[in-house]
This record gives structure tokens, sequence and C-alpha cells, in this order.
């Protein structure tokens, strides 16, 4: 099965199921959300997942979910920070304001 990108709001975190029966949690990110914004805090893959490409598709299936929600993000997770800082068509994401606090 497809890895599968989900929304856990209450564990407060988006989660990537892989694995033979796509059941799995490989990883996830944890956010916080609060008045428009969401701020992308830690993010984690699974070591038995590694090397798969899932911590790429964990951001992108999250950003893509906060862009449809038209969530402000605040990038404070390396991961997601780098993530976005190699694919620039989501910057935008970012308030223009804070870019250059994360670098962006």
């Amino acid at each position: 099965m497809e890895p599968q990108v989900t929304d856990r709001p209450e564990k407060f975190r988006y989660e990537i199921l892989a694995g033979d029966d796509g059941t799995e949690t490989a990883g996830f990110a944890e956010y916080h959300l609060s008045e428009g914004e969401i701020a992308f805090i830690h993010t984690e893959i699974d070591g038995r997942f590694a090397g798969r490409g899932l911590g790429g598709l964990l951001a992108r299936g999250a950003l893509d979910d906060a862009r449809a929600r038209g969530l402000r993000v605040l990038p404070y997770c390396p991961f997601v920070r780098g993530w976005i800082g190699k694919h620039p068509e989501y910057t935008d994401l970012v308030p223009e304001a804070r870019r250059a606090r994360f670098g962006l």
C-alpha cells in the first residue's frame, strides 16, 4: 500500500502510515495550532522506515493540508524548515515577515 498522511488532531500531529498493510505509524510531525497558524515543532520517522523518503512525503502532506485549510506555517522543526527550503513553492505558507527568522 502507498503511504498515507493523516492529521491526528487529538494527538496534535500528522502521521504517516506505511508497512505491508498500511496501518503502521512510520512517523509523525508534531504541531501546535493557534489563531490561523500551525507551528511544526518536531518530526520523527521510525528507524525501521528510514531511507524510504517518508519524511518528505509527511512534510508535503502536512503542508498541503495546511495550505488547504488556509493556515500560516511556522516551521520551528528543523526538518520541516529544511524541507521548505528545498521546495520553495511552499515558502509562501510562511508569513513573509517571519521568513528571515526561519532562514527562508
